[in-house]
């Protein structure tokens, strides 16, 4: 598979606007992939808030397996973690629950100077994680733009609600991948523009990366027996699915794309692309 970078011109203006912008929040709210925490952990974005408190939120777990391990990962790093998946409004509770944590110290020593303060988080992350969807649940209403594919942020928009105010911000990868399985993998999610990537290469990468972990989903899904090469398992998938051309062969791109779509929309089960070493390995 060939390598993977994507940072537009925009990411670089976004990544400015976030440094200029970090000096008005009292912390941020980085919103990760619960099916890969650490692949989407982006460590420039991090950088921006040192010193100051940063809450992890591990979106779409209704997506994810080992939630809860991630999240005792972070927080054994001395970070705030939560998991949760935002399009549940019975989560909002638990999210306004962990935003206060975070500036507890903040408020109280405000409190014990007589008076009440709003707090500023910054939401950030890498694409597609879920940031617009988080913000509409703290909000309890649709005020922001949200969808299935990177980029639909764009730019920077306070929103106020009681107690808070959050700005939403544009998602924003690394300048460079010096890790391509975290780039393959965030390829597997959406985080990355399709247009860039190559699905035939993708999916076969995936197909052989969840017959290593989770053969049994493809089978079941796919009813797939043998899963010695990835185009085999394409194949298979072609069969199950009934992706043919005329003449009897086999409709390669359809399977691809349909592959791809599967892991993304959940239609393999829960899924954890990064490992306990994965998440040791970056700096929360």
């Amino acid at each position: 598979m060939k390598t993977i970078q994507w940072f537009p011109g925009h990411m670089t203006k976004a990544m400015r606007m976030m440094k200029d912008n970090a000096a008005l929040c009292d912390g941020a709210i980085i919103v990760l992939d619960a099916r890969c925490p650490a692949s989407s952990f982006n460590a420039k974005l991090k950088n921006i808030f040192s010193g100051k408190p940063v809450l992890y939120v591990l979106n779409k777990s209704d997506l994810a397996e080992k939630t809860e391990e991630a999240v005792k990962i972070i927080k054994s790093a001395g970070a705030e973690a939560v998991s949760l998946n935002a399009t549940q409004s019975g989560c909002r509770r638990l999210l306004f629950s962990a935003c206060s944590n975070v500036v507890r110290e903040k408020r109280d020593r405000a409190r014990d100077k007589g008076y009440e303060r709003t707090f500023r988080f910054m939401v950030t992350g890498v694409p597609n994680t879920g940031k617009s969807t988080v913000i509409n649940l703290l909000s309890g209403s649709k005020r922001t733009a949200t969808g299935d594919k990177a980029g639909v942020t764009r730019g920077k928009q306070w929103i106020r609600l009681e107690g808070f105010e959050l700005l939403d911000t544009p998602g924003t990868m690394p300048p460079a991948f010096e890790n391509q399985t975290f780039a393959r993998r965030l390829a597997y999610v959406g985080s990355i523009n399709d247009d860039i990537l190559d699905f035939d290469d993708l999916a076969l990468a995936l197909l052989a990366d969840m017959a290593e972990k989770y053969p049994e989903k493809l089978a079941e899904r796919y009813n797939i027996t043998d899963f010695s090469a990835p185009l085999a398992m394409l194949e298979g998938v072609c069969t199950r699915m009934g992706f043919m051309l005329r003449g009897g062969e086999y409709d390669y791109d359809r399977a691809c794309k349909a592959v791809v779509d599967d892991l993304r929309k959940g239609r393999l089960g829960k899924i954890a692309l990064d490992s306990a070493e994965d998440m040791l390995s970056v700096k929360y």
